[in-house]
């Protein structure tokens, strides 16, 4: 999700991105991709292969604490990688938002089983309403597309049974919540 996040915002604003050359701007997509998806997939396949964890789908609360670990491990990687890249402060600010909120959701997984997929896309909420606020960009039909899908997300989650309510809402706000307050509050 972090790499869909940065893409969206350097769509809707290439200001973003101004000392990357237009030629050279999908590198620090790449490079993100590869530390928040690829890398953290195949440590949890190993995991997985290792028989350490019973599947990559994580339904026992128990499997998934070493998994958000590693990924934590990378997001701050991440995150890292993206502070060092010549790139607007609210790019990195996304990633220190994301990692928080991975950080929150291990936490709150030591004792209950809150929904990372709200998570993530109620980070991708946070985060365009945090750009969209902070440079006066016009996103509502953006925001209210992506609201009506974390909608269809949410409601997917309660029909398959792997969340209740208030797991779901509670995945939704920490996302939108803390990747809003890193992006206002670290530019």
């Amino acid at each position: 999700m972090p790499t869909y996040i940065v893409w969206a915002m350097l769509t809707v604003d290439p200001g973003l991105a101004y000392f990357i050359h237009p030629d050279r701007r999908m590198i620090p997509l790449f490079m993100l991709a590869l530390m928040s998806a690829a890398f953290p997939l195949a440590s949890i396949q190993l995991l997985v292969r290792a028989r350490v964890i019973d599947s990559l789908e994580l339904h026992r609360r128990e499997d998934r604490f070493l998994p958000y670990g590693i990924t934590f491990i990378y997001y701050v990687i991440s995150w890292y990688l993206m502070f060092r890249t010549p790139l607007h402060p609210a790019v990195p600010a996304v990633m220190a938002g994301a990692s928080a909120a991975l950080l929150f959701t291990l936490i709150i997984t030591l004792q209950w089983k809150i929904s990372a997929h709200m998570v993530g896309i109620g980070g991708m909420v946070g985060a365009l309403a945090a750009i969209n606020s902070l440079h006066a960009l016009d996103l509502f039909p953006l925001l209210t597309a992506i609201i009506v899908l974390a909608g269809m997300l949410g409601t997917a989650r309660l029909l398959s049974s792997d969340h209740t309510q208030g797991q779901v809402i509670a995945g939704a706000v920490l996302g939108a919540g803390v990747t809003y307050a890193s992006v206002t509050m670290l530019v």
